[in-house]
């Protein structure tokens, strides 16, 4: 005895620990942290950071290599002549080979730009991401109370089990006392059957509910594991709008910004030092006609006007871009507005609801006690009995259902504008 006492406590033991309970908010952090595109943050990160490694480099001195080997049609002469003295007369082959080091003085704010770029663009890129994630919130929502309306199914379907175990047993004395018969026996026992079928129907339903939820969250969630239901807290009107499509258009705009300090940039000049050095036949010495080393060293100023251009065209162009996100933005808030104002109806709609249906189980309630009564003094059949059973359970199972859409709706609008 004492042994299947200590078999019972461990075997409880063990359910409690296989137990499991969750919450919407635990599914949804577990599900943005499983799901593949997380990875994809520290992506951009490690590319934004080797495009300013890159433009950081501009900065470092430049050293260029070059080469040329050049035959000419006419070479430089002296336009005299001296008695008894030859002037040499240059080759028409000539050769250089030179090394080049060059320092950025100021660019004109090209490098910044640049990183500006790239920052701009790397926010982007993750409030793309944002977006994606988010859309994960919505399965999440529709997989998570699609448990809960399977879990209070369940439950009313365990109440109706009850209730028809009870009526069967009733019956079934009625029937020893001759104001039954088999046929009413027969009857019940088929109702019984047919809430069994139910059950298993729905626990089926729920698991495959439960297996979608685990593979989405990254967890194997048994059929122990509890979802606990949330809290029907309405949100208040008018609340700020943290949707992460607004981060995405606000990073845009500063994307096409950093786009034109680009433009500003390339129309001014640059400034720099430069160093060269190498070998030459002529060298420096245009008279000299061997191969020899030279140097030269000094300030660069270069001014690329042709930039102008195309500059006011091109700014134009992001302007455009700017005016097309900003569009984007008010058209999502717009849709977004209209979705919350017919999300927030569909919830008072189903308050409303649910106060009549608290009503109706109260008179279903009433049908049925005054329906057995009837029974019990013969003048109303099983049969009749069943119907008005099986009537209330149906008033049970609607208010079920319209609690669980009553949140779901609620938390769809909280997910709509992100609160």
């Amino acid at each position: 005895m004492r042994k299947l006492s200590l078999i019972f406590v461990v075997l409880s033991i063990a359910n409690v620990l296989n137990s499991q309970t969750l919450t919407l908010d635990d599914c949804r952090t577990k599900a943005r942290e499983h799901y593949p595109l997380i990875k994809q943050f520290g992506l951009i990160d490690q590319s934004v950071q080797y495009n300013l490694n890159n433009a950081n480099k501009a900065y470092l001195p430049q050293l260029s290599l070059s080469a040329r080997a050049t035959y000419q049609s006419e070479v430089t002469k002296l336009p005299i002549t001296i008695p008894n003295i030859t002037i040499p007369e240059l080759s028409k082959d000539q050769y250089q080979a030179a090394a080049e080091l060059t320092q950025v003085i100021w660019d004109g704010g090209a490098v910044v730009a640049q990183k500006k770029i790239s920052r701009a663009g790397g926010e982007v890129e993750k409030q793309k991401l944002e977006v994606d994630l988010y859309a994960v919130n919505e399965r999440i929502i529709q997989l998570y109370f699609g448990v809960l309306l399977l879990d209070e199914q369940l439950k009313q379907t365990k109440i109706l089990q009850d209730e028809l175990a009870t009526n069967y047993q009733r019956v079934m004395v009625y029937k020893q006392n001759g104001v039954a018969n088999q046929a009413d026996a027969d009857a019940l026992k088929v109702e019984q059957l047919n809430a069994l079928q139910r059950e298993i129907e729905l626990k089926s339903t729920r698991k495959g509910y439960m297996d979608m939820l685990g593979a989405m969250i990254g967890e194997n969630l048994g059929e122990g594991a509890v979802l606990e239901k949330p809290a029907s807290i309405i949100p208040v009107a008018n609340l700020e709008n943290r949707r992460p499509e607004l981060g995405l258009f606000t990073a845009q705009n500063n994307f096409y910004e950093s786009q034109k300090s680009l433009l500003s940039a390339s129309v001014l000049p640059k400034v720099g030092l430069f160093l060269q050095g190498g070998v030459g036949k002529p060298a420096l010495n245009m008279l000299s006609n061997s191969f020899s080393p030279y140097y030269i060293g000094g300030l660069r100023f270069s001014w690329t006007i042709s930039n102008f251009y195309t500059q006011k065209d091109n700014k134009a162009k992001w302007d455009i871009s700017q005016k097309t996100s900003d569009v984007q933005k008010e058209t999502f808030l717009f849709n977004t507005e209209l979705k919350s104002k017919q999300q927030q109806t569909e919830i008072e709609k189903l308050q409303q609801v649910i106060v009549n249906d608290d009503e109706i189980i109260r008179l279903r309630e009433n049908i049925k006690k005054a329906a057995s009564a009837k029974v019990e003094n013969g003048t109303m059949t099983i049969t009749d009995l069943i119907r008005e059973i099986n009537a209330e359970n149906q008033s049970r199972q609607l208010k079920s259902l319209h609690e669980i859409q009553l949140l779901m709706s609620i938390y769809q609008l909280k997910n709509n504008i992100n609160n």
